[in-house]
C-alpha cells in the first residue's frame, strides 16, 4: 500500500512504485535531516539509494530526495550492518530478510524458503563481529586508562610542558 499520493504522468519527473513524485512533503524528511537525525553523511545516503540499498519513499518536483518514517528505519538498520564488515549485496540480502518486519512492525506470517538458513548465517556472523568489536573496545579502554594514569602522573608533578619549535 502506497501511502503517498502520485502525480499525473506528465510531470518532468515520472513517478515510480518506489518513488512518487509529492507535492506536500508532510512528514517527510529531505535527505540533510534525514542523515542528521540517523547520524550518516549525505554522500552515504544517496550512494545507498544510488546502489539501490535504501531508496526514498519519494521526491520533490525538483528531484530532492524524501525520506519517510520507514525509510529513517531502513537507513538505521543498514547503518547497524557496517560493523559487522557486510558487502553492500550482503547488506541488501539481509534487509530483505528483515524489511517486511520493518514495513509492518511486526514479523510476517510467511516466512521465505532459504530466509531461515540465511538468517541464521548472518545472526552467526553478527555474534562473531561482536565478540570482535567487544575485543577491541576492551583494547580502546586499557589504551583510554593507560593514557589516564600518565596523565594524572604528569598533574601530579605539575611539570611545565615543554616548548615545540614550529
Amino acid at each position: 500500500m502506497d501511502p503517498m499520493p502520485h502525480r499525473d504522468v506528465d510531470q518532468t519527473i515520472p513517478p515510480t512504485p518506489e518513488q512518487p513524485l509529492m507535492e506536500s512533503t508532510d512528514g517527510l524528511l529531505q535527505i540533510g535531516a534525514a542523515a542528521e537525525r540517523v547520524g550518516l553523511s549525505l554522500r552515504t545516503v544517496r550512494y545507498w539509494d544510488e546502489v539501490g540499498l535504501v531508496r526514498p519513499s519519494a521526491r520533490t518536483d525538483g528531484g530532492f530526495r524524501l525520506y519517510s518514517e520507514v525509510d529513517i528505519e531502513m537507513l538505521r538498520v543498514v547503518m547497524s550492518m557496517k560493523p559487522l564488515g557486510l558487502t553492500l549485496e550482503e547488506m541488501a540480502e539481509l534487509l530483505s530478510f528483515l524489511e517486511p518486519e520493518i514495513l509492518a512492525g511486526e514479523s510476517p506470517a510467511r516466512v521465505p524458503t532459504g530466509s531461515r538458513d540465511g538468517l541464521r548465517d548472518y545472526a552467526e556472523r553478527a555474534a562473531r563481529s561482536i565478540q570482535k568489536l567487544d575485543r577491541q573496545r576492551d583494547d580502546a579502554r586499557k589504551l583510554q586508562r593507560r593514557m589516564l594514569d600518565k596523565l594524572a602522573e604528569l598533574e601530579e608533578f605539575d611539570l611545565p610542558q615543554a616548548d615545540v619549535a614550529d
